[in-house]
């Protein structure tokens, strides 16, 4: 502490008393000294062990990430046989961008007349009159055009029914509601037929696949994207405004 003097000038002397009373006294001894070194050391050794599990989990974690990464990234499942799948017991169906093929097994020597086969725009019905066996009667994944469906034995042992989609830029993933489904991601439609269409129309089947992959992955299709990218150009030509709230539709 420097006093002011009655003389005007600065006392220093509590400064100096002080001084030394502080350099002849010897420093305190910090309080983590007072703990022995193997306290201290188990005090260490129980904070890295609270810490272990805790990055051990992180690194769990990122390890189950790459895990499911690979296994998306890593499937080499070949693409379903004719685009389509089997449906044990019942049929087995293919399928091309216009139309459905499904084919059912029937008894030798099975005609027409012994068949009670119901084609609706959104329902499909197969039976056998003579034991009343029901082979499909479901709902369909999606609609169909009823007058250009038709259906036909064939060889007397089996059942083809045609099915036209109403919408002929979409794969099926599916014919009947409930059965067992294909990833229409993998769909591959043969590259002659694709390449004997016109640009336009092939655009179309190339977009509309890309848009099929992008759903399945849970990304954006192109209409989405080419609405976000101009929403940012609107943004950046109005930074003005706010856009927090703004919602692509």
């Amino acid at each position: 502490v420097i006093e002011l003097g009655e003389d005007g000038g600065f006392d220093i002397s509590n400064a100096t008393t002080s001084t030394s009373e502080s350099a002849s006294t010897p420093p305190s001894q910090p309080q983590d000294d007072s703990i022995p070194s193997e306290s201290k050391t188990v005090s260490k050794n129980n904070t890295t062990s609270n810490i272990e599990p805790k990055e051990k989990k992180e690194v769990e974690n990122v390890s189950q990430d790459k895990k499911d990464t690979k296994d998306k990234d890593g499937d080499d499942s070949p693409p379903p046989v004719g685009n389509g799948g089997t449906v044990d017991g019942k049929y087995v169906w293919t399928q091309t961008l216009s139309e459905l093929t499904v084919t059912s097994p029937l008894p030798e020597n099975t005609r027409g007349r012994d068949l009670n086969v119901s084609i609706k725009k959104k329902h499909l019905k197969i039976g056998l009159k003579s034991s009343n066996q029901i082979i499909v009667d479901a709902p369909l994944t999606k609609q169909i055009i009823v007058d250009d469906s038709f259906w036909t034995v064939e060889d007397g042992n089996r059942l083809v029914v045609s099915l036209q989609k109403m919408n002929q830029m979409e794969w099926w993933d599916a014919v009947c509601a409930g059965d067992p489904t294909i990833d229409v991601t993998k769909v591959q439609p043969e590259n002659s037929k694709l390449d004997d269409l016109d640009g336009e129309t092939r655009q179309t089947v190339e977009k509309m696949m890309f848009d099929q992959r992008q759903k399945a992955m849970g990304m954006p299709t192109s209409d989405e994207q080419r609405k976000f990218e101009m929403l940012e150009k609107f943004k950046k030509s109005h930074p003005e405004m706010d856009f927090s709230n703004a919602k692509i539709s």
